[in-house]
């Protein structure tokens, strides 16, 4: 066990040094909230209500919100100039007798282990409470917070119990209570023999949670059965979240300025720059197109790769208007052979 709090228990005269270490733990089964989908866990952020940024530690303070919509903020340096009267010591103020202590006040428990030199006023304590059947009545501050406590003893130790403050307690106000109900002799005699049937001495080892061992059992027979998958890493999903975001979105920003201006998608000019060079750095996405002697190119601006994707994209049709002057040239080659003919048969007549 690792100590909580170091102190002193003072009464009168005597001064105990002790650590605090708790008494119990709770033994529940904690369940993680998950993606039914991919198993992957389920986180929550700190965000503010006005501005929705995400908060830290660091930034947040305790705020107290009045009855008329009034907020005060208390910093952790406000906290620390309020007085605390007991700081690091159990202060004793009465001895009152076991019976008259309520258990519905009783909140944690902790165990009081005394520094080695303290031993003899420890057990001179302990056996004080003991003689006497009475608890210590005490105050102390644990976690910057006064509370009321009570010392007794349980299995040659002294425990500290934490207790709520009277007005913490709540009245049990029910009307039903209130009416007048009528019993009969013969009633609270069969009430009392039922009693007296099942009266038994209390051993809290023979009582079990069958709830927890229910779903231990439930747990270990999915196990068992192959019914698990390996816990999901999350490396894939922080890269694939917000980032791929960004990325999708400039490149949709990119495109819209590139069909703005009158040339094609910048993701077209890439494949059909792919003949004339490579890309630059061989990855996906980073935004230079290869030249035909394999250099980067990189440097150059936005402007630039945008004018000679312009240029490439209207090359195709520049060689599609020289075609008709072709046809044109070749269509005169007959005629000009057919005029040449009737000019050699003309000279031949004459002659």
């Amino acid at each position: 066990m690792r100590a909580i709090w170091k102190g002193a228990v003072s009464f009168g005269l005597v001064n105990v040094p002790v650590r605090l270490f708790a008494a119990t733990e709770e033994h529940d089964i904690r369940f993680h909230q998950v993606h039914r989908e991919d198993g992957g866990r389920i986180r929550y952020k700190r965000t503010c209500s006005v501005c929705g940024q995400e908060i830290s530690y660091d930034d947040i303070a305790k705020g107290y919100e009045s009855s008329d919509g009034q907020l005060v903020i208390l910093t952790d340096e406000d906290l620390d100039q309020l007085p605390v009267a007991t700081g690091h010591e159990i202060d004793v103020v009465e001895f009152v007798p076991s019976d008259q202590v309520d258990p519905i006040l009783f909140a944690r428990s902790y165990y009081l282990e005394p520094d080695a030199r303290a031993a003899k006023p420890y057990a001179l304590l302990r056996e004080a409470l003991l003689e006497t059947d009475r608890m210590a009545v005490v105050k102390v501050a644990l976690r910057q917070k006064e509370t009321l406590a009570v010392l007794r003893v349980r299995d040659n130790a002294i425990l500290l119990q934490t207790m709520l403050w009277p007005d913490e307690v709540r009245a049990a106000d029910f009307p039903t209570l209130d009416a007048g109900v009528e019993l009969r002799p013969q009633e609270l005699k069969m009430a009392a023999s039922l009693v007296e049937s099942m009266a038994a001495d209390f051993e809290p080892s023979q009582f079990t949670d069958d709830y927890q061992t229910a779903v231990k059992d439930l747990i270990d027979a999915k196990l068992d059965r192959g019914d698990a998958a390996e816990l999901p890493s999350e490396d894939k999903a922080s890269t694939s979240g917000k980032g791929g975001e960004v990325i999708d979105l400039l490149t949709a920003l990119q495109r819209s300025v590139d069909r703005a201006r009158g040339g094609p998608a910048s993701g077209d000019v890439d494949s059909g720059d792919a003949d004339s060079g490579k890309t630059g750095s061989g990855r996906a996405g980073s935004g230079t197109v290869g030249t035909g002697d394999g250099r980067a190119d990189g440097a150059k601006p936005a402007s630039a790769r945008t004018a000679k994707a312009s240029s490439a994209a209207k090359s195709p049709p520049k060689a599609a208007k020289k075609a008709p002057a072709k046809e044109e040239a070749a269509a005169k080659v007959p005629a000009r052979k057919a005029k040449n003919e009737a000019a050699k048969k003309a000279a031949s007549k004459s002659a």
